[in-house]
């Protein structure tokens, strides 16, 4: 008769992390609300302007540089409803600095309100928000928009800053976050090239002043929904793809703890930790990679042979990386290498300081 080997009870950390991804699980909206009150109501203002730039997706055939008029509107509730509610529950986790975070987070959220009124307000009146300065009264709504968009970028530095002085439960998850809101911060400040006026403008005097177009001016064959060019460079792409490594970053780090239950070496915590730190370092490489690759004005959908030395290069480290990380796991899943998820006594991990 083979004997069964007994699981040890779970540790206090891992009680805590269960108990707290089953209160998330159960969140009500009234709950939710009170993560970050402006924060939470600005992605509830999100959703509607979500709903009603769908509408007129359909009921209104206005374009505007190319794109359907509530095409802007619409993605932008989107993006700012995600940021909104991560940025809400981040600060609801944190234990120190939190009345500082949540002024921070007020600030960022008066921010984006601003910016969304002005997309929308510009789009009632059938003219464009970005970059236009073809009235007194449009060059203002537009200065506007840029005065607020610094705020949210400082106010989300200093939420930055405030993560890092907090203590994370699990050294891959805590890694997580805080690379995922720094990338967060280098995506968002691709923007800011966005408002530089090209030579062309600048020599012409024109009334439309930056561009995320690179090499050609806004508004032509683009991506479907997206927009993003097929003809020339476009800053929009590492914009958004940095932006959101927020979300995608820690969205790594819970799947390699679910992969964890059925492969062993996952459930080594210094594996996952080696495992996400390749992770964040190709993130970063990609977004440097569309980068480059747009202020060179290369469509994304025509890199040339540099652009696609490069990516290969990433590519192949990527596989190195993954390959020495799992190699270190291998025959550590012995008794004091797993975490406490799979049942059996946790040594590895120590709290983030």
């Amino acid at each position: 008769m083979t004997a069964v080997p007994e699981r040890s009870a779970p540790t206090p950390d891992h009680r805590e992390r269960r108990e707290r991804r089953d209160r998330l699980a159960g969140v009500t909206f009234s709950q939710a609300l009170r993560w970050h009150r402006p924060l939470m109501l600005l992605a509830v203002a999100m959703a509607v302007v979500g709903v009603v730039g769908v509408v007129g997706l359909f009921a209104d055939d206005r374009v505007i540089t190319g794109m359907p008029i509530w095409a802007k509107p619409t993605k932008f509730a989107v993006s700012i409803l995600i940021y909104s509610v991560t940025w809400a529950w981040l600060i609801s986790q944190l234990r120190h600095l939190r009345r500082t975070a949540w002024w921070m987070g007020t600030v960022a959220a008066t921010g984006l309100a601003v910016e969304m009124v002005v997309i929308v307000g510009q789009v009632l009146r059938g003219t464009t928000s970005h970059f236009n300065e073809t009235t007194p009264l449009n060059a203002a709504l537009w200065k506007a928009m840029g005065i607020s968009i610094v705020f949210v970028w400082v106010a989300t530095l200093v939420v930055c800053v405030i993560l890092f002085r907090n203590p994370g439960q699990d050294r891959a998850r805590a890694l997580a976050v805080r690379a995922g809101a720094l990338v967060a911060l280098l995506g968002m400040a691709i923007g800011f090239l966005m408002v530089v006026p090209t030579a062309q403008q600048l020599a012409s005097d024109s009334d439309i002043m930056g561009a995320h177009t690179v090499g050609l001016a806004d508004g032509g064959a683009g991506l479907p929904l997206l927009g993003w060019s097929t003809v020339g460079g476009d800053l929009r792409i590492p914009h958004f793809v940095g932006m959101h490594a927020l979300q995608l970053i820690p969205l790594a780090a819970l799947a390699l703890e679910f992969l964890a239950r059925g492969l062993p070496v996952l459930r080594v915590p210094t594996v996952r930790l080696r495992l996400l730190v390749v992770i964040v370092a190709a993130y970063v490489a990609e977004l440097a990679l569309l980068t480059w690759q747009a202020l060179r004005g290369q469509s994304i959908m025509h890199p040339d042979v540099l652009t696609d030395t490069a990516a290969v290069v990433v590519l192949v480290w990527v596989v190195a990386g993954v390959l020495m990380s799992l190699r270190a796991g291998r025959g550590r899943t012995g008794a004091g290498d797993v975490d406490p998820g799979s049942g059996h006594q946790q040594t590895m991990v120590s709290p983030v300081r």
